[in-house]
């Protein structure tokens, strides 16, 4: 009985030093770290050698053309270019929901995009097909960015 005695004791002397008793705690004290390395905060870049993209103004026609052959040989066949949905998003308005750079990103990079980045997740989430990795370059890519654009209204060049 006085082992149970002393350890209960003992357990209400040490709860304060465990944080069992906050009103001690002083306020201006910041929480410990945590021993969990911290999460890179989400840039809208997405994950991928894409870091940076310079944008067209006007749009390129060739880089257009060459965006459009990449869409129809690759891209048609699961997104329309309207807001319809067929297996993936349409691609009306994605210039404005997401920066070039997660575009190119999710479009080069996408087993590692869809496993990663929360705005790939989410879109997996919803359409519940994975994206099949189109092998596409930088370049394939770059093309099919400015096809993009262009296809959300921006302005193409002569």
């Amino acid at each position: 009985m006085r082992k149970i005695a002393f350890v209960l004791g003992l357990s209400v002397a040490l709860l304060p030093a465990c944080g069992g008793d906050s009103s001690s705690a002083d306020s201006n004290t910041p929480p410990p770290k945590s021993m969990v390395a911290d999460q890179p905060t989400d840039d809208g870049k997405g994950i991928g050698e894409v870091k940076e993209v310079s944008l067209n103004s006007p749009l390129k026609p060739d880089m257009v053309d060459k965006g459009k052959a990449i869409y129809e040989m690759k891209c048609a066949a699961c997104h329309k270019l309207s807001d319809q949905r067929v297996v993936g998003p349409g691609w009306k308005g994605v210039t404005d929901r997401r920066k070039p750079e997660w575009i190119m990103n999710m479009t080069t990079n996408v087993d590692v995009m869809l496993e990663q980045d929360p705005a790939a997740q989410a879109m997996l989430k919803e359409c519940l097909v994975r994206m099949p990795n189109q092998n596409l370059t930088i370049g394939d890519a770059r093309d099919v960015l400015e096809f993009m654009y262009a296809n959300d209204g921006q302005e193409v060049g002569q």
